[in-house]
């Protein structure tokens, strides 16, 4: 019955030794033989029976062509660098494209200073040039009379830009005020892209 060792591989060191068998001494050549050594035995070899063919069992040998390489096509007047296949290898890093200049609106994310205040004119300033704003009152989660004197505060000046407040998160924290001629579904209270690649 095998055990763990011979699973293994490895020889049983519990079970008793086993006495190797002694492998015949090969000859030794005196100085006046004229045998040759003979390194492998020989092989004795039978020819090989041959079956008379059949008719109709000739297979057809064709002739196969060679592969077909295709020429690389580098384009004409190349002084670039070529790939090892010879083909032309072209740098992207060396291509640049013109630049498109900054983008006129952007997403702000604005929270209170350190004395719990929110920079409502540039707020305004910035809705009224297009960006949106996310203001954060997550930080005045201990201070609720703080945080409903930021809500009044930005609720004005909405009125004043006629520009509407949506809350992002159910406790009101997450403030959204969209941009000058920034459009907002709000027939639909999904956020995110996944709704528009449906």
């Amino acid at each position: 019955m095998a055990n763990l060792w011979q699973f293994f591989g490895l020889p049983d060191p519990d079970a008793p030794a086993v006495p190797k068998k002694r492998k015949p001494a090969a000859k030794t050549l005196t100085e006046g033989s004229t045998q040759q050594m003979t390194l492998v035995d020989e092989v004795k070899t039978t020819p090989a029976k041959l079956e008379p063919k059949k008719a109709g069992s000739e297979k057809v040998v064709r002739n196969i062509p060679p592969p077909i390489k295709a020429k690389p096509s580098v384009p004409e007047n190349w002084t670039g660098p070529l790939t090892p296949d010879g083909e032309a290898f072209h740098d992207l890093s060396n291509y640049k494209s013109p630049s498109e200049g900054h983008p006129i609106r952007a997403l702000r994310y604005v929270s209170p200073d350190h004395m719990n205040r929110l920079p409502l004119r540039d707020i305004g300033s910035r809705v009224n040039m297009g960006d949106t704003i996310i203001v954060d009152l997550r930080t005045l989660i201990h201070m609720d009379t703080q945080s409903n004197a930021c809500r009044r505060q930005l609720k004005a000046l909405s009125d004043e830009l006629r520009v509407a407040i949506f809350a992002l998160d159910s406790e009101d924290k997450l403030l959204l005020i969209p941009g000058n001629d920034v459009t907002v579904n709000v027939s639909k209270n999904e956020l995110g892209l996944v709704p528009l690649l449906l």
